[in-house]
């Protein structure tokens, strides 16, 4: 059977068809892809965290299923949690895991962070592309921290925040 032009005897079961990309400890994942895919960023995860995960390339695809982009995203917050627990936050230990997780965000987020900066892509990336390249850029943005953290240390202690603020030109209805 056809499933999206391409004939390689893998099942149609809905959505895309394909079967998950992986190889689970040397045999072939049976289950079906979603819509994760298995590209370097994830391929270094796997190898740093030392999983027996390893593309098939038979495959002419690089979708894998939900069960190992769980196992993928688990190993990764685990990593995450244990660089806050022994308070080495500073930026020489961060390494590549970021503190925002831009994965997790819709598709539209992404798409309006990237309209609304103005960040020159190609049309059609995949959720996982446009993630990396608006992640690339939101790493560029200077920040000056120790503005920022007296500017929010001030908003936290003065109880108001910038969605607070009301319009200079109002005057209370009530006295």
């Amino acid at each position: 059977m056809m499933n999206g032009g391409n004939s390689n005897g893998e099942e149609d079961k809905g959505g895309h068809g394909q079967i998950c990309c992986l190889l689970d400890s040397g045999s072939r994942c049976s289950r079906l892809a979603g819509n994760a895919c298995y590209n370097k960023r994830i391929q270094k995860i796997v190898t740093q965290r030392k999983l027996k995960l390893y593309m098939d390339n038979s495959v002419r695809h690089i979708y894998i299923c939900d069960h190992h982009k769980g196992v993928i995203q688990s190993v990764r917050s685990k990593r995450r949690r244990r660089a806050s627990d022994d308070g080495s936050g500073s930026p020489e230990h961060d390494g590549d895991a970021s503190e925002i997780d831009l994965f997790q965000l819709p598709v539209n987020t992404l798409r309006r962070y990237k309209r609304h900066f103005k960040i020159p892509m190609q049309p059609g990336l995949s959720k996982s592309q446009l993630a990396d390249n608006v992640l690339k850029h939101f790493r560029t943005i200077p920040v000056v921290e120790k503005e920022a953290l007296t500017y929010f240390i001030y908003m936290v202690k003065s109880h108001r925040s910038k969605l607070d603020q009301k319009p200079s030109d109002a005057s209370p209805l009530l006295s």
